[in-house]
């Protein structure tokens, strides 16, 4: 793709910086003068930065539409040694001011909704102070996206990705001290943290084999020269970007870090699954695609990867009681659908999957908060006493839990806006026509039609699947008696809340208006960026077969979950008795994390203790030790000189004398 400067375009050189500028400039402010301002003013500046952010990236996607060059827009000289220059740089593309819509656009509406979120939050929790903290985090969030999003290298681009890395530790850590023994929040951003550490190990490797191999890190100068070194490189750099991809985008093997994620509050659950972090091993790949085209095999690593990833976290999905976990493997598997097509060499069917994703899976991330924020207030006005359900009290023998889909029931009479955008974005998520997650989802089946038939089937079941968990989720949260005192006494959220839902619910509508069959707006949008891409025409016998499979998962949920009794001891989930082992094997997530913590974390932990004590304790902490001892015992044998006696110096003063002497004269 051609390339100009920024001296020799028009004013988007201008507006490209602030688009960085705007969250950084919002969590300068409220870092210096939130606590002064107060909760209403720290919401709206950050919000407003988000806000500013968006628009700023509308009017770059007006002043290069048509434009098939790239914008490059230098800030400032990085790293210049002899001959290997690291500019920090802005490219403007298609790409990327597509995915700076889509990151600023949705983080605006989840900031607003949490402005209204953490007011009960951080109140729930007992800690008002930490409002103004967790908006900077946010802005910086943000930020960080914006800047890998906006890169026009290798390394500003892993400036941005380690710094969604360092983001979503301290926001899924948030609330450290909660979780089981006080210790299980921060315990589930440490695992996150040291998972994507793996995948960035992956995604450095590749970034030092391209400076080994081409002599540059600039997007242009490596994808111009892709074709002009041994294939073995180029498959090792692509390889390790994979590594790289199943971190970020939690794909397998690196994805048991995602679901623990949920640690964090709601908002934050949003911002990673819907526009920021897990999209990034997405967009990485659509990036580099002149790379992956030149490594077939890589690029069925890829596509093997995202499908495989996709089926497991569906299945998973069908086992999972917290409304939260739900959503955090579908995530999962939505992710396992894009990697899939980017594999394929579908990029435009990927990205798309990635936008209208991003609007329904907000939409249904928010509104699980509004659910449990409901339960929450339910769970206050019943008061304290024993709660007591109607299939038999599943609360007698498990402490309440506001995220637990077996506490809840019946919330459509009670919370009907939020049941309301919750079933579109259901219905969005499990592809139902004609809303947005129908049309992108039929591009990436549509592919894998083309490209490999046993792909083509895994996805086709993992779309099966997903509409069935949805259905599960839907009939169990909202249809039904409630099964709790909570949610019998739950109510509607305040319209800060319910706004940015109805917003999200329009978007996951209307999303499919996007890359419309016959249309493609979006295709050729970023026909000039994405090399090679895999055009996927509009199939109505493939259409109406992922119509087809949609329509019997959510059938099928309704005939298991619509009219049973759910919750009690003995009769837990419809599905536990006739399933047996693998609804169980599906609950506990198919042991993945158990057998990580037997394979790798538990013999790590021993080597560990045992290097500690051999080489460190006894090692180096016992030399520092010996050498300490050693200075004690010379000082305590040269302290009996100093007695405070007079003749005894004069003595030692003559023996000195003497001892000289005698030196003198033997020499």
């Amino acid at each position: 793709m051609a390339t100009i400067l920024a001296n020799e375009a028009n004013w988007a050189a201008t507006l490209a910086p602030w688009v960085i500028f705007s969250p950084l400039i919002g969590l300068l402010l409220n870092l210096l003068f939130g606590l002064r301002w107060g909760e209403r003013v720290t919401g709206f500046v950050a919000s407003l930065a988000s806000v500013a952010s968006f628009a700023l990236a509308v009017a770059l996607g007006i002043a290069i539409r048509g434009q098939h060059e790239a914008l490059i827009v230098p800030l400032a000289d990085w790293i210049s040694v002899g001959s290997f220059d690291v500019q920090w740089a802005l490219r403007v593309d298609s790409l990327s001011v597509m995915m700076m819509l889509v990151v600023a656009g949705v983080g605006a509406i989840i900031h607003v909704y949490a402005t209204g979120y953490m007011h009960s939050d951080v109140r729930h929790n007992g800690d008002p102070g930490r409002y103004r903290r967790f908006f900077v985090y946010f802005n910086l969030f943000i930020l960080a996206m914006l800047v890998l999003v906006s890169a026009d290298n290798y390394l500003m681009l892993f400036v941005g990705w380690e710094g969604v890395g360092l983001c979503s530790y301290l926001l899924i850590g948030f609330w450290f001290e909660g979780g089981a023994g006080g210790i299980a929040n921060a315990k589930a951003a440490k695992k996150a943290f040291v998972v994507n550490r793996i995948g960035d190990f992956g995604l450095l490797l590749a970034i030092f084999i391209m400076f080994w191999s081409f002599g540059t890190l600039q997007f242009d100068a490596v994808f111009a020269q892709a074709g002009q070194v041994f294939p073995g490189i180029i498959l090792a750099i692509t390889l390790f970007m994979l590594l790289g991809v199943s971190g970020k985008s939690a794909q397998l093997p690196l994805y048991v870090w995602l679901p623990d994620a949920m640690a964090g509050p709601t908002p934050v659950s949003a911002l990673i699954h819907a526009a920021t972090m897990v999209t990034a091993g997405v967009y990485l790949i659509a990036r580099s695609s002149a790379l992956f085209l030149a490594a077939p095999a890589a690029q069925a690593a890829v596509m093997w990867v995202g499908a495989l990833t996709a089926l497991l976290a569906a299945t998973i999905a069908v086992g999972q009681f917290d409304i939260k976990k739900v959503l955090a493997y579908s995530t999962i598997s939505q992710l396992g659908f894009m990697v899939a097509a980017v594999g394929m060499g579908a990029f435009s069917a990927g990205m798309f999957h990635l936008t209208t994703h991003a609007f329904f899976k907000a939409l249904l991330f928010l509104a699980a908060g509004s659910v449990i924020l409901g339960m929450e207030r339910g769970h206050e006005d019943a008061g304290d006493h024993e709660l007591a359900t109607a299939g038999g009290g599943h609360e007698d023998a498990h402490a309440f839990d506001p995220q637990d889909m077996r506490n809840m029931g019946g919330l459509q009479r009670r919370m009907p806006w939020t049941m309301g955008v919750y079933l579109v974005g259901a219905l969005a998520l499990s592809g139902i026509a004609p809303l947005a997650g129908f049309f992108s989802k039929d591009e990436i089946l549509g592919a894998a039609r083309e490209v490999s038939l046993p792909v083509f089937i895994i996805l086709v079941i993992s779309a099966f699947l997903t509409a069935f968990y949805m259905g599960r989720q839907i009939f169990m949260v909202f249809f039904g008696k409630p099964r709790s005192a909570a949610a019998d006494h739950s109510s509607e959220s305040k319209p800060i809340i319910v706004a940015p839902l109805v917003i999200l619910a329009i978007l996951s509508v209307l999303g499919g208006v996007l890359n419309l069959p016959g249309v493609y707006w979006l295709e050729h949008w970023l026909e000039p960026v994405l090399a090679g891409n895999l055009a996927v025409e509009f199939e109505l016998p493939v259409a109406l077969l992922s119509l087809a499979v949609a329509l019997t998962g959510l059938l099928l949920a309704w005939g298991v979950y619509g009219k049973r009794s759910l919750g009690s001891p003995e009769n837990p989930d419809p599905l536990a008795k006739p399933m047996g082992g693998l609804f169980t094997a599906a609950q506990h997530k198919w042991w993945v994390d158990e057998l990580y913590q037997a394979v790798f974390v538990h013999p790590f932990e021993r080597i560990s203790l045992w290097l500690a004590g051999t080489f460190d304790q006894g090692g180096i902490d016992g030399v520092a030790n010996g050498l300490g001892a050693l200075t004690r015992t010379l000082s305590n044998w040269w302290s009996k000189f100093q007695n405070g006696f007079v003749r005894s110096y004069a003595l030692a003063v003559v023996f000195g004398m003497v001892a000289i002497l005698a030196f003198l004269v033997l020499r």
